[in-house]
């Protein structure tokens, strides 16, 4: 593996990452906050490393497949080091653990949090917290791409490895273009949400904040009580609209703006898919919480509709405490933390694409035993999917349910009751936020042990890099020549 390609590499994602910290610096002037110093103590460490790394000579510029593991994940654990320098050198968070998982999730796009009262933290750290989930939410590598196209050939590799979904694609024939369209898409859709949500009344600055967290499905707010403590039905249909256009593949708006039809949309099967399974799940929920939690339809549809929404684009915003709904619904929640938005998107979990395929497998093999000489292709809409994909989407899901149960019972062995233990994991792997029981969406995760801590933020990484991109460094032999 060419390790200074690496480090190089790392080195101007730290300076894109110093970068990123001097709009916190704008905030904390415009408020008058005493947090300006801390800020620029870390833009300074992390411009620092950033130049040292990035000073490194390189002859063979060539980004392989091993270099792009690398990269991404330890650009990802950088990231998130340095990142919790301003909770630590503010003092609102004193505890490494603590501030390493509160940047993993914000960077991860996870949402959940150990801060019991976030609405004392300075409005400068709330930015910097919220804006990581904007950074993380198309992949603060697709950034660093798109920002600085000097790294030479092979970059796809990057793309590649931090990219959600089974395949990955390049929209034009230079990375660097593929990663300046996403991100023009990306802020587009932004800049439109902020200026829905300051027209229906809300604060500026809290538009941004919300906004971040929807358009990144990172689910950080600045009330306690998350988008619920609003109590606006135009505020919540907003952002349930734009939870759920986050979770399209983003790929499907430069088509349609190509094309100049939304037909591509409704062409696509995950598309519909995605669709279909919010609309079944909005529809069960509603009618399972009324007259029993809400009285009359239209408020049981307003919050049904709001946290499907929310949990299967893997944002984490609630409106109500939902680990107090019927078993029923709860239930119909904790299976779409396992299905999670559409590929290509800035949601988590499993993926719809994922979910699909899964299941037109298991129904070839079947068909198999029926008719053993029948040879079948599984197809997504009418185009094949080669089996080296379907045996990855296979292997993909053992390895998400053998962390998942693995770490579940590592959670349960440090005291946690069960349901805590599970939902904490499913929340986390899955980059929801919060969950059921002593992580759900009243609480945080404050209470939990150091390792427990450790280990969740190591699940939030896992499940934003879609595990293969870890595991690979984990295997002996991708250090092997």
């Amino acid at each position: 593996m060419n390790s200074l390609i690496v480090l190089r590499t790392l080195g101007m994602l730290l300076l894109c990452e110093a970068v990123a910290m001097f709009p916190s610096v704008v905030v904390a002037l415009i408020y008058r906050e005493n947090t300006i110093f801390a800020f620029i103590v870390s833009i300074a460490i992390t411009t620092m490393i950033g130049l040292t790394l990035f000073s490194i000579r390189v002859k063979d510029k060539i980004i392989r497949y091993k270099e792009g593991f690398a990269i991404v994940t330890f650009g990802w654990l950088m990231v998130s080091v340095l990142g919790a320098l301003p909770f630590l050198f503010t003092g609102a968070i004193t505890s490494v653990i603590d501030a390493f998982f509160e940047t993993v999730s914000g960077f991860s796009t996870t949402g959940a949090t150990i801060i019991n009262n976030i609405e004392v933290l300075p409005r400068s750290l709330l930015f910097w917290r919220s804006f990581t989930h904007w950074l993380g939410g198309m992949g603060i590598l697709v950034l660093a791409l798109a920002l600085a196209p000097v790294l030479g050939v092979g970059t796809f590799q990057i793309l590649k490895a931090e990219s959600p979904g089974p395949i990955s694609t390049k929209l034009t024939p230079r990375v660097n273009n593929t990663a300046k369209i996403l991100y023009i898409t990306y802020t587009v859709i932004t800049a439109a949400e902020i200026l829905l949500l300051v027209l229906g009344g809300m604060p500026l600055f809290d538009s941004f904040i919300h906004t971040f967290g929807t358009l990144g499905t990172g689910g950080f707010s600045i009330k306690n009580a998350s988008v619920g403590a609003y109590n606006s039905v135009y505020f919540d249909i907003v952002i349930t609209v734009f939870m759920i256009a986050s979770g399209v593949n983003f790929s499907l708006y430069y088509i349609a703006f190509r094309r100049k039809s939304p037909a591509g949309f409704f062409k696509d099967v995950e598309f519909r898919t995605y669709i279909s399974i919010i609309a079944v799940a909005i529809t069960f929920i509603t009618i399972n919480l009324n007259g029993k939690v809400f009285d009359g339809v239209l408020q049981s549809l307003r919050h049904a509709a709001f946290q499907v929404a929310s949990i299967i684009t893997t944002t984490g915003f609630t409106t109500t405490d939902f680990d107090l709904w019927p078993d029923f619904s709860r239930a119909v929640l904790f299976v779409l933390m396992f299905v999670g938005a559409c590929a290509g998107s800035t949601g988590g979990s499993v993926k719809v694409i994922r979910i699909n395929l899964m299941f037109k497998y298991m129904k070839r093999e079947v068909n198999r035993l029926i008719h053993p000489r029948a040879v079948t292709a599984v197809k997504i809409g009418n185009t094949p999917v080669q089996e080296e994909v379907l045996s990855g989407v296979m292997a993909f899901v053992m390895f998400y349910m053998i962390i998942f149960i693995v770490a579940s019972l590592l959670l349960a062995v440090q005291g946690h009751d069960l349901v805590s233990s599970v939902a904490a994991v499913a929340a986390t792997l899955g980059n929801i936020g919060p969950g059921f029981g002593m992580v759900g969406p009243a609480t945080t995760y404050s209470a939990l042990s150091g390792f427990s801590k450790l280990l969740l933020s190591f699940c939030m990484i896992l499940g934003r890099l879609e595990i293969y991109t870890v595991i690979a460094l984990l295997s002996p032999r991708f250090w092997k020549r």
